[in-house]
């Protein structure tokens, strides 16, 4: 039996992926399970539930009483920590924000029950935070506590076939007394990407709530600007960007909240938004993951919290070549 846990769990992108990796080495799932999951945001909470209905799922990491609900034994520890305190997109101010102190409650649960590994991930801003030395702390920590570091920028595009520019920094940390094989561990090589944006997009009529009419105060200028069909535009509140590298921009946790980085579209009906099931699928997520019944903000966060669940899902191959 492998037993997982999975903190800071948003939907369930590290638990999926997980479980798709191990029917690499054994189809029999019912030798894996993810025995604890923690999500403090109540609506991710939803989505995580519906998807994966028998794991047991807490609240907030950071209270005792969610900690020792914890089992004392287990293999693997993943987490995709707050980024928001060292992302660019923000104020950078890391560990001087509350965020960016949860990786020291990753640290303590590590020290506590020692698990063979830990699979974390961040927003690449994390490496060169601080000059380098935010990086080196969390390095120095995991490496105090018995482990051994290993780290590499990856994106979507180019190891994953999945065509959306996403830059993520992936932290694999072996205890050393356990993986004696560590040095085997390697990042997945790049690969080609074969997918296009029309892969993950839905060119048939949507819900009129995603399309722009003469009413919104963008509309005269999407019209003007967005000329083109096959490319994806970004609204940036004051102006919009074509991104010509046929590629979905990077999908932010704040896309559905107004005119800020939200990805655009024009189809055979107009001009819109792209929907929270194709922000989805620019994670990679199969059709078959359920979307809860909730306000599309909600969905479009969460899409733009998670993960790119084939990268992870390479990477999890990786270290099942290492540790099953």
């Amino acid at each position: 039996m492998l037993n997982f846990i999975d903190l800071f769990a948003g939907v369930g992108g590290f638990h999926l992926a997980i479980k798709q990796a191990y029917k690499t080495f054994n189809n029999n799932t019912q030798k894996l399970k993810c025995i604890f999951a923690s999500e403090i945001d109540i609506n991710a909470s939803k989505t995580y539930a519906l998807n994966f209905p028998n794991t047991p799922l807490f609240g907030d990491i950071t209270d005792m009483k969610n900690q020792n609900k914890i089992a004392k034994d287990f293999d693997i520890l993943c987490a995709g920590f707050p980024c928001q305190a060292f992302s660019i997109a923000g104020y950078q101010r890391g560990f001087k924000d509350t965020r960016g102190t949860l990786f020291f409650e990753i640290a303590k649960i590590a020290k506590k029950h020692k698990p063979k590994v830990l699979l974390l991930e961040n927003v690449k801003n994390l490496k060169t935070h601080d000059n380098g030395n935010t990086f080196k702390i969390i390095k120095t920590t995991l490496t105090n506590l018995g482990y051994v570091v290993y780290y590499d920028i990856l994106n979507s595009a180019t190891h994953a076939n999945i065509p959306q520019n996403r830059e993520r920094i992936f932290i694999v940390a072996f205890d050393t007394k356990e993986v004696k094989n560590h040095k085997d561990f390697t990042f997945p090589q790049p690969i080609k990407l074969a997918k296009t944006i029309h892969s993950c997009l839905d060119l048939q009529k949507q819900d009129d709530i995603f399309y722009y009419t003469p009413k919104s105060k963008y509309y005269d200028w999407l019209v003007r600007d967005l000329i083109k069909k096959d490319t994806i535009y970004q609204l940036r509140r004051i102006y919009v960007r074509e991104n010509k590298s046929n590629l979905c921009p990077t999908l932010t946790a704040n896309m559905g909240t107004g005119g800020h980085n939200v990805p655009l579209i024009k189809d055979d009906f107009g001009i819109r938004k792209l929907t929270p099931r194709e922000c989805f699928n620019f994670q990679g997520y199969p059709p078959s993951f359920k979307l809860p019944d909730i306000a599309n903000s909600k969905l479009y966060m969460q899409a733009g919290n998670s993960i790119t669940l084939p990268l992870v899902t390479r990477v999890v191959e990786n270290i099942f070549k290492v540790l099953v």
